[in-house]
């Protein structure tokens, strides 16, 4: 089953219930680094006629090599993945295939991240506590060629596009950059400013220069008081606002 030792290619038939079909069921990729959602995903599209998983990835790279090698219809991706980030994958994905549909499915709150990934080139978003139903509604929304957000953030984007420039958000990350998200977002995960700059193609420098700006958008202090905040707002414990008290910590 595994065809390269990166990447898992599903088997599939030309034989069943579908072969006497006009239109084929549609091939499904899905990029997700936790094997156990990716079971989950399998075995909600498993049943459905319309749908196959024609192949699994864990990292970025992989997802770029089965898509070249599976040429799916769609691909399922999360945000969190090994050695990278979705966002990035995200943006990569659409440069390369502009009509490969792109669903984003994902554990971080679609009110900071849903609005971004349509802008990266994602073709929907949803959260990975929606129900069975809803995903696959979503799905095969964003294989049809229309937009899949909850109507939360529908409701959102359309109060935004209302205000125009007068739109100002309670939350403090939305003060930050796609670039600071990221890098925000890789602190949480536990990567050094090295690793960051590695899965960015940045350098060093550039990405201290962007934690410097991140720091001062959520007004804290520190380093430490950085990691801290990135960690808490990456497991979903954020609620301060980024008001911390300065600590006696150094800088980092």
């Amino acid at each position: 089953m595994a065809a390269s030792g990166a990447w898992i290619r599903s088997a599939m038939s030309t034989t069943g219930p579908n072969s006497g079909k006009s239109r084929a069921p549609r091939r499904v990729l899905i990029v997700d680094d936790h094997p156990i959602v990716r079971q989950g995903l399998r075995r909600i599209m498993e049943n459905e006629d319309d749908l196959i998983v024609c192949g699994e990835a864990e990292t970025a790279r992989d997802a770029r090599t089965a898509i070249k090698e599976l040429s799916p219809d769609v691909m399922i991706a999360d945000i969190s993945l090994k050695q990278s980030d979705g966002i990035e994958l995200v943006r990569d994905v659409r440069a390369h295939h502009p009509q490969l549909p792109i669903l984003v499915l994902s554990m971080h709150d679609e009110a900071i991240y849903a609005e971004r990934m349509l802008s990266a080139g994602a073709n929907g978003y949803i959260m990975k506590q929606a129900a069975s139903e809803q995903f696959l509604v979503s799905l095969r929304r964003v294989l049809d060629g229309g937009i899949y957000v909850s109507e939360a953030v529908g409701n959102n984007m359309i109060q935004k596009f209302a205000a125009g420039g007068s739109y100002i958000s309670a939350n403090p990350i939305d003060r930050l950059s796609n670039r600071e998200l990221q890098i925000l977002h890789m602190i949480g995960k536990g990567m050094s400013t090295r690793e960051a700059a590695g899965s960015l193609n940045l350098s060093i420098k550039t990405v201290e220069s962007h934690r410097q700006r991140i720091k001062r958008k959520l007004n804290l202090a520190t380093g430490t008081q950085l990691v801290q905040y990135a960690v808490n707002w990456f497991t979903g414990r954020e609620s301060s606002g980024g008001t911390s008290e300065p600590s006696e910590s150094p800088d980092a």
